[in-house]
């Protein structure tokens, strides 16, 4: 028999909060009521049936400052129905990965009806979220106390609540005892160490552990890659044709690394769970609208929008707007190379100590035009994407991340290839590029997180004093913990700190046999990055609420473009040095035919090596495999039984039939 939610108490007079939400300081009573009529009221009555609370009670608000704050949770059993709803995999008593179901709680390891620690307070929080931002307008036309703030069937209440001012922000709290937990075992010990990947899950979530593990893959893969690299710059500097070898080596490298780290990382989501949940048929994104209907798929009631609008707007605005920033890049870069040539005269006139320095000005300056252009068109990425009305996160996920690799692709790299392939000046393609690489790795470091976590302690020091100063009786340690995290800032996702290593895959892969030293900074760079990004997530920003995911998605194609791309990059590299042309000094045709040749035969052996690596390991093949079958079976049994059961209720119908 289906648990239900309304079949069950799921109401407690106490609760752990989990969740803030921040309304504004003139928000309306009325207004506060109904939010909190919608977030307790039963499902069935379009509510989400969570616990929900003010911070202070009468008497606090007397003593400490009203900060219109409120705390939500839930009871034990609507968390572990919400488990359900959202499809949540955990491991069985008989070491399997399942689905987990309320009916069947006590198969699952670990569970038992005394003990709190079954869902982890990230898979909590991750529930409570997916709740709140499902609170749809049924009947409402409006907020109430708020005729302006219009509403229609289908419309994500929390985002209009947010949009309209009302609503400040929604986010999780931390659990300071285990994040401190955490913080020792992950980067306040500078040690050359494996980190915490399943430590970092637990408490951040799979997203975030995915990017931390790839991270330290990454930067482990990329030594043999420095380790090479450094005696080629050292000792073979101009005699391109001595860099095949190296050139060959990245290239293969190249691959075998991102596909070792599919097999690693299918590893890792089964023993999470994640590589076994159905997101096929997931729920429609928060800020997805259209007009209430019934999915034809699944049967549920949501928003419906039609395809050929969105078509509409992706093909007659956001690609004319794209193409646009493409047009704008290029002509900044333009002016980068009028800049290197009035540099490169000036030194030429003087000769002097001063202007040997000036030369490498305008590549500092364009780096960090190219930092300021690429934050400016992601906030307008942002924008079309979202106008343009995807109704699921992986889908709004992926127009955004292709919009944005795109314009980042050409404003980081398109310089490095006119250089390489038009002006053909080696020197200048290896000063630029060093110099891009070790700005933006200077640049990203100060602003994602020296600067945040500057602020952030300054944040701190005024509110403990503030604290200290408020003479109250009370034990203001949770007022004084959700004031310091209201005011943090928030963590927008991983999407920056991928487009980095990407950003630096590049500029070690395309170009890597004219500057080998390219991957030796990376390494430096991404030893620091791995301390200040854990540093960051554990005391600069809000905790993030946590994501299931079962691989980076996107970006692994991303890399594997990046990765064909380097091939035809380094063999035209290749076949463009003095001494490679000085084979063929008449005939440039059979030169051309040779390194196409070599091109193809690498691209071959790209992909015949990403085809004989599996990107899931055997074990992970078989116990999907054995899942899929019990699946299978168990319909099988379920539907014999139906049959079973019929068969014996006909006799008695014919009796019946027969008495009459």
């Amino acid at each position: 028999m289906k648990v239900t939610l309304s079949a069950l108490n799921t109401s407690e007079s106490s609760f752990t909060p989990l969740v803030v939400i921040e309304l504004a300081q003139d928000v309306k009573e009325e207004t506060k009521e109904w939010l909190k009529n919608r977030i307790i009221a039963k499902k069935e009555d379009g509510g989400a049936q969570l616990l929900f609370r003010p911070l202070l009670n009468k008497y606090e608000q007397e003593t400490l400052e009203n900060q219109n704050l409120y705390l939500v949770g839930a009871s034990k059993i609507r968390m572990l129905l919400g488990a359900e709803a959202v499809g949540l995999v955990k491991e069985c008593n008989d070491n399997t990965m399942r689905a987990f179901t309320y009916r069947t709680r006590q198969n699952f390891k670990g569970f038992d009806d005394n003990n709190d620690d079954f869902l982890t307070m990230a898979e909590c929080q991750f529930i409570i979220k997916h709740e709140l931002e499902n609170l749809r307008a049924k009947d409402e036309k409006m907020i109430p106390g708020y005729p302006q703030a219009k509403l229609y069937p289908g419309k994500s209440l929390l985002r209009r609540l947010l949009t309209s001012g009302i609503v400040i922000q929604v986010f999780p709290l931390h659990d300071n005892e285990a994040l401190k937990k955490l913080e020792d075992s992950w980067y306040t010990r500078f040690a050359l160490k494996y980190q915490p990947i399943d430590g970092i899950r637990g408490y951040f979530g799979e997203t975030i552990a995915l990017y931390f593990g790839f991270l330290e893959y990454f930067t482990f893969a990329l030594i043999p890659m420095a380790v090479i690299g450094l005696p080629y710059y050292l000792f073979v500097w101009e005699d391109y044709d001595k860099y095949v070898i190296f050139a060959s080596f990245n290239l293969i490298w190249s691959t075998v690394i991102l596909e070792v780290w599919k097999r690693g990382c299918a590893d890792m989501t089964y023993r999470w769970g994640t590589l076994l949940m159905k997101r096929k048929f997931e729920e429609p994104r928060p800020g997805f609208h259209g007009v209430l209907g019934i999915n034809p798929i699944t049967g549920k009631e949501e928003p419906l929008y039609p395809s050929y609008k969105r078509q509409l707007r992706i093909y007659l605005v956001s690609l004319p707007f794209v193409c646009l920033c493409l047009y704008f890049s290029l002509y900044v870069m333009m002016i980068y190379f009028d800049l290197e040539v009035w540099a490169l005269g000036l030194h030429e006139n003087s000769g002097s100590e001063w202007t040997s320095v000036l030369l490498y000005v305008p590549s500092i300056i364009y780096a960090i035009v190219i930092e300021i252009m690429n934050r400016l068109y992601r906030y307008a990425a942002e924008f079309l994407t979202s106008w343009e009305n995807h109704r699921l996160e992986s889908a709004y996920q992926n127009h955004l991340i292709l919009k944005v690799l795109v314009f980042n692709f050409l404003n980081c790299f398109a310089s490095l290839f006119y250089i390489a392939f038009v002006l053909k000046d080696m020197k200048l393609l290896r000063q630029s590029l060093a110099t891009l690489l070790i700005t933006s790795q200077i640049l990203n470091q100060i602003v994602e997180s020296l600067l945040p976590y500057w602020l952030q302690r300054k944040h701190g020091v005024r509110v403990k004093r503030k604290m200290q100063a408020l003479k109250t009786d009370i034990d203001a340690t949770l007022y004084e913990q959700v004031i310091l995290e209201k005011e943090m800032g928030t963590y927008l996702g991983t999407f920056d700190d991928y487009l980095e290593l990407f950003l630096q895959f590049g500029y070690v892969s395309l170009f890597s046999c004219v500057y080998p030293l390219a991957a030796a900074f990376a390494v430096l760079n991404n030893f620091t990055e791995v301390n200040s990004d854990a540093l960051k997530m554990c005391r600069v920003f809000k905790r993030p609420f946590s994501e299931p995911s079962a691989s980076i998605g996107v970006w692994q194609l991303a890399f594997e473009t990046m990765s064909v791309i380097s091939v035809v990059t380094n063999c035209a590299l290749i076949g463009m040095s003095p001494q490679v042309n000085a084979i063929f000094p008449e005939s440039k045709a059979d030169l051309i035919l040779i390194v196409v040749a070599v091109e193809h035969a690498l691209l071959a052996l790209k992909f015949i090596l990403a085809f004989a690596i599996p990107d899931k390991p055997r074990h992970i093949q078989v116990k999907l495999a054995r899942l899929e079958f019990e699946s299978l079976e168990a319909l099988k049994q379920q539907q014999m039984k139906l049959v079973t059961e019929n068969l014996k209720e006909e006799p008695k119908e014919s009796g019946k039939e027969k008495a009459t």
